[in-house]
């Protein structure tokens, strides 16, 4: 079993080595992950984002590494009766992980590399140590027959430990190495060097009353280090802006193709807008404000001319993902663009550097596709974006949903005044009121912060004069049209959950 694992240690070491020069999506474990990204059926991934949220991808890099590590051990076991059984066992761990990187999105024939050269690697670290093992136990029974001193067999056995270790060893430092010069081959530097344009139509001032001062209250403009980021890509595409093009295509009257400066030459807005993972459960957190600056997409559209029955656009990320959007959402005079920055510095990395699309009153699956290279014009009939095959709606606005930040969820207070307090939500059209419930009591008006569009969402505020024992507070939201936030509980999927949240609060 140890000649197992120390086996598929080197197999997936050496790949991570050898992706370095064949595109890191090409490693082993990431490519077989990307694959079951894909395969598995849409409620597994669903249970997977509501159990593990934005460390869904580390959850199934550590569940396919678990999974390979018993694979590995049972190797080692038939290989000890058949070594033939052995070699079988690691070739299929290295076809299947060539078979994932090669039908990886834009993976060129190298892709099958780094699998292949970690199969083979893998073979012989197995047959030096099952050789060793094998000494090991052939003088154990000489010794059995002969009643001499245990030194030999234990010189064996410490040979075999020593073998496996170095095995261990020169895995993790090739992986190591492998993750550290991919490191070095990243965007960041090239980000850093990005002197943005001042936008011409600039962000409106942030009134006096956003943030009032609540410990706990989620900031009305969100940091980017905790912007919730549910994606795809196990692996963040380094895109150098250098390179990056974006390909305006399809039923269009007049093809277009832009570079990156030219991208930055063109008129740019700045807008603070929120934007909402369909994923976030009631009461959840996948979702985030924060100050874009961009190129409107209601401009590049027109520019291109959409063609009658051009209903959808669908918009590509350079790692394959895509999204479909309808086209009227991106000319209706919303503030759709594609963005260049986050909250006054380039787009993070891991928020789809150097471009991303942001879409003000829609789901994320629907309109905020991260490094996006491409944008097809066509329509709901002929083309059926990722999530949409998945199960998931094909439109995606967002609902009047609200939260309760403080107090938390089963905690304490003291008696007296306890302000509770939170975030609503209802992009592109605003929200109007939010109103507190205690029990079973009458539902009551909060405080409204302030807000600079209906695009972002509002804080809330609301002073109970909390009595000892156990109470329940629940929160609703109305928003411009007059909806009044629902009562009826209903999943993520297929289009955004609904629902009051609801907590808990011990008074003592």
């Amino acid at each position: 079993m140890l000649a197992g694992l120390a086996a598929a240690a080197v197999a997936v070491g050496l790949g991570e080595l050898v992706a370095v020069w064949t595109g890191p999506r090409s490693a082993p474990l990431i490519a077989v992950g990307g694959a079951v990204v894909d395969a598995v059926p849409e409620p597994v991934k669903a249970f997977a984002i509501s159990v593990f949220g934005v460390y869904d991808k580390v959850a199934l890099l550590v569940g396919t590494s678990l999974l390979l590590a018993v694979f590995a051990a049972l190797v080692g076991l038939a290989a000890r009766r058949d070594f033939r059984w052995g070699v079988a066992g690691i070739a299929l761990f290295g076809l299947i992980g060539a078979a994932a990187a090669v039908t990886r999105p834009n993976a060129g024939p190298t892709a099958v590399l780094p699998s292949l050269l970690g199969a083979a690697a893998a073979v012989g670290v197995l047959h030096v140590l099952l050789r060793s093992a094998a000494q090991a136990e052939g003088a154990a029974g000489a010794i059995a027959a002969s009643g001499e001193s245990r030194a030999v067999r234990d010189a064996g056995r410490r040979r075999f430990l020593r073998w496996s270790v170095a095995g261990f060893g020169g895995a993790l430092v090739a992986g190591l190495l492998g993750r550290a010069l991919a490191a070095r081959q990243g965007v960041q530097q090239a980000r850093e060097a990005i002197k943005l344009p001042a936008p011409g139509n600039p962000a409106p001032a942030l009134p006096a009353t956003v943030d009032p001062p609540v410990n706990g209250l989620s900031p009305y403009v969100t940091p980017d280090d905790v912007f919730y980021r549910i994606d795809t890509a196990l692996v963040v595409p380094q895109v150098d802006p250098e390179t990056w093009r974006l390909r305006i295509h399809g039923r269009v009257a007049r093809p277009l193709t832009l570079t990156f400066d030219q991208l930055l030459a063109r008129p740019m807005i700045e807008r603070y807008v929120t934007l909402a993972c369909v994923s976030n459960e009631v009461g959840g957190d996948l979702i985030g404000n924060a100050k874009w600056l961009g190129v409107p997409l209601k401009d590049l559209l027109d520019e291109v001319g959409p063609l009658d029955g051009a209903d959808q656009v669908v918009s590509r990320s350079v790692d394959g993902w895509n999204c479909g959007t309808p086209t009227a959402a991106l000319r209706d005079g919303r503030d759709a663009m594609l963005a260049v920055a986050m909250n006054g510095q380039p787009l993070p990395v891991e928020h789809g550097f150097p471009v991303r699309m942001v879409v003000p009153g829609l789901y994320g699956y629907v309109s905020a596709t991260k490094w996006v290279t491409e944008l097809e014009l066509t329509s709901f009939a002929d083309f059926d974006a990722y999530w949409v095959r998945r199960g998931w709606s094909a439109q995606g606005p967002i609902k009047t949903e609200s939260r309760i930040d403080v107090p938390r969820d089963g905690g304490a207070v003291s008696p007296g005044e306890v302000v509770v307090a939170g975030v609503a939500w209802a992009q592109h059209r605003g929200i109007t009121a939010v109103e507190v419930r205690v029990d079973d009591g009458p539902w009551q008006p909060a405080d409204l912060a302030g807000t600079v569009s209906p695009d972002t969402w509002r804080q809330w505020t609301f002073r109970w004069d909390a009595t000892p024992g156990s109470h329940t507070l629940a929160v609703r939201a109305a928003d411009t049209t007059g909806q009044v936030q629902t009562e009826t509980r209903q999943d993520p999927v297929p289009d955004g959950a609904t629902g009051w949240h609801t907590i808990s609060v011990q008074v003592r």
